[in-house]
């Protein structure tokens, strides 16, 4: 909870049902964050030493697509005929 500038006392003060939303939304955030700043490029590079990166990936990016789509932005999916060429 030192990231988002709560002391012991504020959390002790603070409804649990509230506390559970603020970690939810911390998760979110960090995953909605996580890989800013990298491109296709960098992710491929780093899941040669870390498979796992590649996964993580994928979450990162369909959590923004999801919360693009909650926001009413237009997100271009591909077609599966834009996939094969």
């Amino acid at each position: 909870m030192k990231h988002l500038g709560m002391s012991w006392a504020d959390i002790k003060g603070t409804p649990r049902i509230e506390l559970e939303g603020i970690m939810a939304a911390l998760g979110e955030y960090n995953l909605l964050h996580s890989f800013d700043g990298y491109n296709e490029k960098d992710i491929s590079e780093m899941s040669k030493n870390k498979p796992e990166v590649r996964s993580r990936y994928g979450e990162y990016v369909a959590a923004n697509r999801r919360l693009k789509e909650r926001l009413g932005q237009h997100v271009e999916r591909p077609s599966f005929k834009s996939l094969l060429g």
